[in-house]
């Protein structure tokens, strides 16, 4: 049987009496985190989307074979191109894709067939899951790992000051054509990404509590 070398782990050195501190300060954080809609044409810092990406690949995956890929949007004709083909498929999806029920959960968020940010925001990161092909073996957990490095790839912007928002439009093979990327891998998220626009509102939503998410055994 084949294995891996092994180094030594390097953990983080937390106090105790600090680590639920910690905790609560990080959750101050992400609490103010909101999908955003309406963004600014403000230029996002250089490196600061790169360093993103690279938290986002620290990411725990199956068997370890880091099935994502991630292409950053920043060409305006590009971009202008991935909107177009989105809002095509869109407007099929509430015309003619979504029950009556799915409509009547996205209408206190106001969501609708157009998409302008995907123009708008200054970037735009589409996430493929990358599975078995030419130049890649075969992954395991793909939607697991992806999904946790996703979350990661949030935060992070999240903490440089970076609005997001998690786009999923459906079906989603267009975005292969779109970025230029072949057949093994497939498009699992569409996030603009950019400074909330001067004015920009988001709805009143509440998140729920402690209590109602948490069960203790």
């Amino acid at each position: 049987m084949t294995t891996h070398p092994a180094v030594p782990l390097r953990p983080m050195q937390v106090p105790a009496d600090q680590a639920e501190d910690r905790a609560r300060s990080f959750h101050q954080v992400m609490a103010q985190r909101r999908t955003v809609r309406d963004y600014s044409r403000r230029p996002i810092p250089p490196g600061v989307l790169e360093w993103a990406v690279r938290t986002a690949a620290t990411a725990p995956s199956g068997a370890h074979v880091q099935p994502w890929r991630f292409v950053l949007v920043t060409d305006p004709a590009r971009k202008r191109r991935l909107r177009e083909a989105a809002e095509a498929e869109e407007r099929e999806f509430y015309a003619h894709r979504a029950s009556p029920e799915w409509l009547a959960a996205l209408a206190p968020i106001g969501t609708d067939w157009h998409k302008p940010f995907l123009e708008d925001a200054p970037a735009v990161i589409v996430v493929f899951e990358v599975h078995k092909g030419p130049h890649s073996p075969r992954p395991y957990y793909t939607k697991e790992s992806v999904g946790i490095a996703v979350g990661l790839l949030l935060a992070a912007l999240h903490q440089a000051g970076l609005a997001t928002l998690t786009h999923t439009p459906s079906p989603m093979k267009f975005l292969n054509e779109v970025c230029e990327r072949p057949a093994e891998e497939r498009a699992a998220y569409v996030i603009p990404v950019g400074y909330p626009a001067d004015g920009a509102l988001v709805p009143d939503l509440h998140r729920k509590e402690l209590d109602e998410v948490l069960v203790r055994l």
